[in-house]
Protein backbone atom coordinates (compact mmCIF):
# COMPACT_ATOMS: atom_id res chain seq x y z
CA UNK A 1 0.00 0.00 0.00
CA UNK A 2 1.34 3.43 -1.01
CA UNK A 3 1.63 5.77 1.95
CA UNK A 4 1.55 9.47 1.11
CA UNK A 5 3.79 11.43 3.42
CA UNK A 6 2.07 14.51 4.77
CA UNK A 7 3.77 17.84 4.21
CA UNK A 8 4.96 19.37 7.52
CA UNK A 9 2.96 22.36 8.73
CA UNK A 10 3.63 25.43 10.85
CA UNK A 11 2.01 23.55 13.74
CA UNK A 12 4.61 20.79 13.34
CA UNK A 13 7.41 23.33 13.41
CA UNK A 14 5.91 24.99 16.48
CA UNK A 15 5.66 21.65 18.28
CA UNK A 16 9.26 20.72 17.40
CA UNK A 17 10.59 24.11 18.55
CA UNK A 18 8.35 24.32 21.65
CA UNK A 19 6.85 27.69 20.68
CA UNK A 20 3.51 29.04 19.49
CA UNK A 21 2.38 29.01 15.86
CA UNK A 22 2.39 32.81 15.96
CA UNK A 23 6.08 32.84 16.88
CA UNK A 24 6.82 30.48 14.00
CA UNK A 25 4.97 32.79 11.60
CA UNK A 26 6.94 35.79 12.87
CA UNK A 27 10.28 34.00 12.53
CA UNK A 28 9.65 32.49 9.10
CA UNK A 29 8.44 35.81 7.68
CA UNK A 30 11.36 37.76 9.10
CA UNK A 31 9.21 39.97 11.31
CA UNK A 32 10.73 41.62 14.41
CA UNK A 33 9.76 40.91 18.00
CA UNK A 34 11.46 37.60 18.81
CA UNK A 35 14.76 36.93 20.54
CA UNK A 36 17.45 35.76 18.15
CA UNK A 37 17.83 32.50 20.09
CA UNK A 38 14.13 31.77 19.53
CA UNK A 39 14.39 32.58 15.85
CA UNK A 40 17.39 30.26 15.51
CA UNK A 41 15.51 27.46 17.29
CA UNK A 42 12.50 27.85 14.98
CA UNK A 43 14.60 27.93 11.83
CA UNK A 44 16.49 24.83 12.95
CA UNK A 45 13.19 23.00 13.60
CA UNK A 46 11.86 24.00 10.17
CA UNK A 47 15.03 22.75 8.54
CA UNK A 48 14.92 19.44 10.42
CA UNK A 49 11.33 18.83 9.32
CA UNK A 50 11.98 19.88 5.74
CA UNK A 51 9.30 22.57 6.01
CA UNK A 52 8.87 24.77 2.93
CA UNK A 53 6.48 27.71 2.62
CA UNK A 54 3.37 27.46 0.47
CA UNK A 55 3.50 30.35 -1.99
CA UNK A 56 -0.28 30.27 -2.29
CA UNK A 57 -0.70 30.72 1.44
CA UNK A 58 2.00 33.36 1.58
CA UNK A 59 0.42 35.33 -1.27
CA UNK A 60 -3.00 35.27 0.42
CA UNK A 61 -1.56 36.46 3.72
CA UNK A 62 0.59 39.32 2.42
CA UNK A 63 -1.07 40.18 -0.94
CA UNK A 64 1.96 39.21 -2.99
CA UNK A 65 2.34 36.91 -5.95
CA UNK A 66 5.90 35.87 -5.03
CA UNK A 67 6.73 36.04 -8.73
CA UNK A 68 8.55 38.43 -11.05
CA UNK A 69 7.82 38.82 -14.75
CA UNK A 70 9.83 39.08 -17.97
CA UNK A 71 8.46 39.65 -21.46
CA UNK A 72 10.79 38.80 -24.36
CA UNK A 73 10.17 39.37 -28.05
CA UNK A 74 11.94 36.45 -29.67
CA UNK A 75 11.23 33.40 -31.79
CA UNK A 76 10.71 30.68 -29.15
CA UNK A 77 12.51 28.17 -31.42
CA UNK A 78 15.80 30.09 -31.20
CA UNK A 79 15.56 31.53 -27.69
CA UNK A 80 17.79 28.80 -26.23
CA UNK A 81 20.65 29.87 -28.50
CA UNK A 82 20.25 33.55 -27.70
CA UNK A 83 23.60 34.84 -26.39
CA UNK A 84 22.05 36.88 -23.56
CA UNK A 85 18.71 35.72 -22.17
CA UNK A 86 19.40 32.13 -21.02
CA UNK A 87 22.32 33.30 -18.87
CA UNK A 88 20.38 36.37 -17.70
CA UNK A 89 17.45 34.18 -16.64
CA UNK A 90 19.83 31.84 -14.79
CA UNK A 91 21.13 34.84 -12.85
CA UNK A 92 17.59 35.91 -11.99
CA UNK A 93 16.67 32.40 -10.86
CA UNK A 94 19.72 32.22 -8.59
CA UNK A 95 18.17 35.03 -6.56
CA UNK A 96 14.52 34.02 -6.77
CA UNK A 97 15.23 30.45 -5.66
CA UNK A 98 16.53 31.68 -2.31
CA UNK A 99 13.35 33.71 -1.73
CA UNK A 100 10.74 31.17 -2.76
CA UNK A 101 9.84 33.26 -5.81
CA UNK A 102 9.10 32.24 -9.38
CA UNK A 103 9.88 33.84 -12.75
CA UNK A 104 6.88 34.22 -15.05
CA UNK A 105 8.18 34.36 -18.62
CA UNK A 106 6.12 35.63 -21.55
CA UNK A 107 7.66 35.07 -24.99
CA UNK A 108 6.01 37.02 -27.77
CA UNK A 109 6.92 36.76 -31.45
CA UNK A 110 7.33 39.55 -33.97
CA UNK A 111 3.94 41.06 -34.71
CA UNK A 112 2.53 40.21 -31.29
CA UNK A 113 1.97 42.94 -28.74
CA UNK A 114 4.47 43.20 -25.92
CA UNK A 115 2.05 45.56 -24.24
CA UNK A 116 -0.50 42.75 -24.06
CA UNK A 117 2.16 40.56 -22.43
CA UNK A 118 2.64 43.10 -19.64
CA UNK A 119 -1.12 43.53 -19.28
CA UNK A 120 -1.50 39.77 -18.85
CA UNK A 121 1.15 39.81 -16.12
CA UNK A 122 -0.63 42.65 -14.35
CA UNK A 123 -4.01 40.92 -14.46
CA UNK A 124 -5.03 39.49 -11.10
CA UNK A 125 -1.65 40.56 -9.69
CA UNK A 126 0.16 37.57 -11.23
CA UNK A 127 3.57 39.18 -10.60
CA UNK A 128 4.96 41.66 -8.09
CA UNK A 129 7.22 43.41 -10.59
CA UNK A 130 8.83 43.06 -14.02
CA UNK A 131 12.15 43.36 -15.83
CA UNK A 132 12.07 45.70 -18.84
CA UNK A 133 14.56 44.53 -21.48
CA UNK A 134 15.51 45.56 -25.04
CA UNK A 135 14.86 49.24 -24.31
CA UNK A 136 13.61 51.24 -27.27
CA UNK A 137 14.15 54.92 -27.96
CA UNK A 138 11.32 56.88 -26.29
CA UNK A 139 10.11 53.53 -24.98
CA UNK A 140 6.30 53.58 -24.59
CA UNK A 141 6.39 50.56 -22.27
CA UNK A 142 7.67 52.69 -19.39
CA UNK A 143 4.45 54.71 -19.25
CA UNK A 144 2.47 51.49 -19.72
CA UNK A 145 4.05 49.97 -16.61
CA UNK A 146 3.38 53.16 -14.66
CA UNK A 147 -0.27 52.99 -15.75
CA UNK A 148 -0.47 49.31 -14.80
CA UNK A 149 1.07 50.02 -11.40
CA UNK A 150 3.81 47.43 -11.94
CA UNK A 151 7.17 48.02 -10.22
CA UNK A 152 9.99 47.57 -12.73
CA UNK A 153 13.73 47.57 -13.29
CA UNK A 154 15.05 48.62 -16.69
CA UNK A 155 17.95 46.70 -18.18
CA UNK A 156 20.17 49.64 -19.05
CA UNK A 157 19.17 53.26 -18.76
CA UNK A 158 16.39 54.56 -21.04
CA UNK A 159 16.92 57.68 -23.13
CA UNK A 160 13.77 59.31 -21.76
CA UNK A 161 12.15 59.90 -18.38
CA UNK A 162 11.72 56.85 -16.17
CA UNK A 163 10.63 56.44 -12.54
CA UNK A 164 12.26 53.02 -12.34
CA UNK A 165 15.78 52.07 -11.22
CA UNK A 166 18.12 50.85 -13.94
CA UNK A 167 20.78 48.16 -13.94
CA UNK A 168 23.26 49.25 -16.56
CA UNK A 169 26.21 47.79 -18.41
CA UNK A 170 28.04 50.26 -20.65
CA UNK A 171 28.57 48.59 -24.03
CA UNK A 172 30.61 51.43 -25.47
CA UNK A 173 34.05 50.74 -23.95
CA UNK A 174 33.95 47.15 -25.21
CA UNK A 175 32.98 48.19 -28.74
CA UNK A 176 35.66 50.88 -28.76
CA UNK A 177 38.24 48.33 -27.61
CA UNK A 178 37.36 46.04 -30.54
CA UNK A 179 37.80 48.86 -33.05
CA UNK A 180 41.05 49.98 -31.42
CA UNK A 181 42.32 46.40 -31.55
CA UNK A 182 41.64 46.26 -35.32
CA UNK A 183 43.28 49.65 -35.87
CA UNK A 184 46.40 48.41 -34.10
CA UNK A 185 46.41 45.44 -36.48
CA UNK A 186 46.58 47.87 -39.41
CA UNK A 187 42.97 47.79 -40.57
CA UNK A 188 41.50 50.97 -42.03
CA UNK A 189 38.54 49.52 -43.97
CA UNK A 190 36.37 48.37 -41.07
CA UNK A 191 32.63 47.71 -41.44
CA UNK A 192 29.90 47.24 -38.87
CA UNK A 193 26.84 44.99 -38.77
CA UNK A 194 24.59 46.79 -36.32
CA UNK A 195 21.66 45.67 -34.20
CA UNK A 196 18.09 46.93 -34.66
CA UNK A 197 18.20 50.75 -34.66
CA UNK A 198 15.13 50.94 -32.42
CA UNK A 199 17.10 49.38 -29.53
CA UNK A 200 19.01 51.72 -27.22
CA UNK A 201 21.87 49.26 -26.65
CA UNK A 202 22.24 48.61 -30.40
CA UNK A 203 22.65 52.29 -31.20
CA UNK A 204 25.08 52.68 -28.28
CA UNK A 205 27.33 50.03 -29.84
CA UNK A 206 27.03 51.59 -33.30
CA UNK A 207 27.78 55.08 -31.97
CA UNK A 208 30.87 53.81 -30.17
CA UNK A 209 32.03 52.09 -33.38
CA UNK A 210 31.70 55.29 -35.43
CA UNK A 211 33.21 57.52 -32.73
CA UNK A 212 36.30 55.34 -32.27
CA UNK A 213 37.00 55.37 -36.00
CA UNK A 214 36.44 59.13 -36.14
CA UNK A 215 38.99 59.64 -33.35
CA UNK A 216 41.49 57.85 -35.62
CA UNK A 217 40.56 60.05 -38.59
CA UNK A 218 38.60 57.29 -40.35
CA UNK A 219 35.05 56.63 -41.51
CA UNK A 220 33.31 53.24 -41.49
CA UNK A 221 33.83 51.19 -44.64
CA UNK A 222 30.08 50.53 -44.35
CA UNK A 223 27.38 50.07 -41.74
CA UNK A 224 24.76 47.39 -42.38
CA UNK A 225 21.54 47.10 -40.43
CA UNK A 226 21.20 43.75 -38.69
CA UNK A 227 18.60 42.18 -36.44
CA UNK A 228 20.72 40.14 -33.98
CA UNK A 229 19.77 36.89 -35.79
CA UNK A 230 22.03 34.43 -37.63
CA UNK A 231 20.07 34.92 -40.86
CA UNK A 232 20.46 38.67 -40.56
CA UNK A 233 24.20 38.28 -39.99
CA UNK A 234 24.59 36.14 -43.11
CA UNK A 235 22.66 38.55 -45.34
CA UNK A 236 24.53 41.60 -44.03
CA UNK A 237 27.88 39.85 -44.52
CA UNK A 238 27.04 38.94 -48.11
CA UNK A 239 26.19 42.56 -48.87
CA UNK A 240 29.48 43.74 -47.39
CA UNK A 241 31.52 41.17 -49.30
CA UNK A 242 29.81 42.25 -52.52
CA UNK A 243 31.05 45.84 -52.19
CA UNK A 244 33.47 47.00 -54.93
CA UNK A 245 36.10 47.48 -52.24
CA UNK A 246 35.15 45.07 -49.49
CA UNK A 247 36.16 45.65 -45.87
CA UNK A 248 39.08 43.79 -44.36
CA UNK A 249 37.42 43.66 -40.94
CA UNK A 250 33.81 43.47 -39.75
CA UNK A 251 32.59 44.24 -36.24
CA UNK A 252 29.21 42.65 -35.44
CA UNK A 253 26.81 43.87 -32.76
CA UNK A 254 26.45 40.35 -31.31
CA UNK A 255 28.10 36.94 -31.49
CA UNK A 256 25.23 35.20 -33.26
CA UNK A 257 25.55 37.49 -36.28
CA UNK A 258 29.35 37.30 -36.12
CA UNK A 259 29.46 33.49 -36.08
CA UNK A 260 26.99 33.35 -38.96
CA UNK A 261 29.03 35.97 -40.81
CA UNK A 262 32.20 33.95 -40.25
CA UNK A 263 30.53 30.97 -41.93
CA UNK A 264 29.32 33.15 -44.81
CA UNK A 265 32.83 34.53 -45.36
CA UNK A 266 34.35 31.04 -45.39
CA UNK A 267 31.65 29.84 -47.79
CA UNK A 268 32.63 32.72 -50.09
CA UNK A 269 36.21 31.39 -50.18
CA UNK A 270 37.76 33.84 -47.74
CA UNK A 271 40.17 32.81 -44.99
CA UNK A 272 39.55 34.24 -41.54
CA UNK A 273 41.58 36.16 -40.40
CA UNK A 274 44.06 36.29 -43.32
CA UNK A 275 41.55 37.81 -45.76
CA UNK A 276 38.95 39.12 -43.34
CA UNK A 277 38.97 39.76 -39.59
CA UNK A 278 35.72 39.22 -37.69
CA UNK A 279 34.69 40.29 -34.18
CA UNK A 280 31.48 39.95 -32.21
CA UNK A 281 29.91 41.04 -28.93
CA UNK A 282 28.68 38.94 -25.94
CA UNK A 283 31.34 36.19 -25.61
CA UNK A 284 28.60 33.59 -25.95
CA UNK A 285 29.28 29.91 -25.25
CA UNK A 286 30.14 29.03 -28.87
CA UNK A 287 32.50 31.97 -29.41
CA UNK A 288 35.50 30.08 -28.09
CA UNK A 289 34.77 26.89 -30.03
CA UNK A 290 34.08 28.06 -33.58
CA UNK A 291 37.01 27.92 -35.99
CA UNK A 292 38.82 30.19 -35.69
CA UNK A 293 37.85 31.24 -32.16
CA UNK A 294 35.89 34.48 -32.19
CA UNK A 295 37.34 37.75 -30.96
CA UNK A 296 34.50 39.35 -29.03
CA UNK A 297 33.47 41.45 -26.05
CA UNK A 298 32.70 39.69 -22.78
CA UNK A 299 29.71 40.86 -20.79
CA UNK A 300 28.33 38.96 -17.80
CA UNK A 301 24.60 38.31 -18.37
CA UNK A 302 24.41 35.98 -15.34
CA UNK A 303 25.56 38.80 -13.06
CA UNK A 304 23.24 41.17 -14.92
CA UNK A 305 20.29 38.92 -14.03
CA UNK A 306 21.45 38.49 -10.45
CA UNK A 307 21.74 42.23 -9.80
CA UNK A 308 18.51 43.01 -11.68
CA UNK A 309 16.60 40.54 -9.49
CA UNK A 310 18.13 41.94 -6.30
CA UNK A 311 17.26 45.48 -7.38
CA UNK A 312 13.68 44.64 -8.36
CA UNK A 313 13.16 42.84 -5.07
CA UNK A 314 14.11 45.99 -3.20
CA UNK A 315 11.12 47.67 -4.87
CA UNK A 316 8.88 44.67 -4.22
CA UNK A 317 9.89 44.70 -0.56
CA UNK A 318 8.73 48.31 -0.25
CA UNK A 319 11.89 50.39 -0.63
CA UNK A 320 11.01 53.90 -1.80
CA UNK A 321 14.49 54.91 -2.98
CA UNK A 322 16.30 52.31 -5.07
CA UNK A 323 19.39 53.63 -6.87
CA UNK A 324 20.61 52.67 -10.32
CA UNK A 325 23.33 50.02 -10.39
CA UNK A 326 26.29 50.31 -12.75
CA UNK A 327 27.90 46.98 -13.66
CA UNK A 328 31.55 46.73 -14.76
CA UNK A 329 31.84 47.48 -18.52
CA UNK A 330 32.24 44.66 -21.02
CA UNK A 331 35.83 43.63 -21.82
CA UNK A 332 37.62 42.73 -25.05
CA UNK A 333 38.49 39.03 -25.53
CA UNK A 334 41.02 38.49 -28.34
CA UNK A 335 40.98 35.17 -30.20
CA UNK A 336 42.10 34.01 -33.63
CA UNK A 337 39.35 35.49 -35.81
CA UNK A 338 41.19 38.81 -35.93
CA UNK A 339 44.63 39.29 -37.45
CA UNK A 340 46.92 41.69 -39.26
CA UNK A 341 45.35 43.59 -42.14
CA UNK A 342 46.08 42.20 -45.63
CA UNK A 343 49.13 43.68 -47.32
CA UNK A 344 47.06 45.94 -49.57
CA UNK A 345 45.73 47.59 -46.42
CA UNK A 346 48.98 48.21 -44.60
Amino acid sequence: MLVVKQRPTIADVASRAGVSKGSVSFALNGRPGLAQATVDKILAAADELGWRPSNRARSLSVSKAFALGLVITRDPAVLSSDPFFPAFIAGVESVLSTRGQALVLQVVTAGESEADGYRRLAQDARVDGVFLSDLRHDDPRIQLLVDLGLPAVTLNRPDGESPFPAVTLDDRPGTSAVVQHLLELGHTRIAHVAGPPAFVHATARSSAFVATLAAAGLKPAAVEAGDFTAAGGIEATRRLLALPKRPTAIVYANDRMAIAGLGAAQAAGLTVPDDLSIAGFDDSELAEYVHPGLTTVRADPFRFGEVAAQTLNQLVDGATEVPDVELPPAQLVVRRSTGTAPLEET
